[in-house]
């Protein structure tokens, strides 16, 4: 499991325009999408509980403790 942790990315959703699966002020899983990236989007785990892409800018990361990332890990 703590493989799976350290590639956990979290970012906190600050805007959802136009979009109906994120919400503002929750937190949401990231997968590594190198070409997504590049493009200035994110692959997210939205809350159909399946992965699409969303604006850079609509997310902030942050770095939370272990014992957050293993709460969110586990509930996902």
């Amino acid at each position: 499991m703590e493989k799976k942790l350290l590639k956990t990315q979290l970012a906190l959703c600050i805007e959802n325009s136009d979009c109906e699966d994120i919400e503002k002020r929750k937190f949401y899983q990231i997968l590594p999408d190198e070409k997504a990236a590049s493009e200035g989007y994110l692959r997210v785990i939205d809350e159909s509980q399946e992965d699409y892409l969303y604006p850079k800018s609509y997310f902030i990361f942050v770095e939370l403790p272990h014992k957050v990332q293993e709460a969110f890990v586990a509930a996902v």
